[in-house]
């Protein structure tokens, strides 16, 4: 059965970092385009990070965020550095079939998300 599997949230201090991981089983992430999103409290699900090979990134996350692919590990990692308060969403990766499109792509096959709060 195809499952995505987020892990490594947490409650972290503000200035402080977190290394998300979304584990593949059942299919392979090798050649296929993936993206980490994130839904605040009260607000839309919005894009964070893609990957089909070549990475971008919301503004928000330039220069703190970095998405990477380990196809021997079938894993997707989002590193966050320098978290602030309103990082503080449910992290979820998803396979993105029609590629980034330049941008951050469309969710097609979640994982259930892991909470990340940054708070003092």
């Amino acid at each position: 059965q195809a499952r995505l599997v987020e892990s490594g949230g947490g409650l972290v201090t503000p200035g402080g970092s977190l290394r998300l991981s979304c584990v593949a089983s059942g299919f392979t992430l090798e050649h296929k385009a993936i993206g980490w999103f994130r839904q605040a409290p009260g607000k839309e699900r919005e894009g964070v990070a893609c990957d089909d090979s070549t990475t971008y990134y919301a503004n928000f996350a330039k220069g703190r965020f970095a998405i990477s692919k380990d196809n021997i590990k079938n894993a997707v990692y989002l590193q966050m550095d320098s978290l602030k308060p309103e990082d503080t969403a449910v992290y979820f990766c998803a396979t993105v079939p029609s590629g980034c499109g330049g941008g951050l792509g469309r969710g097609y096959f979640w994982g259930q998300g892991t909470q990340v709060t940054v708070a003092s």
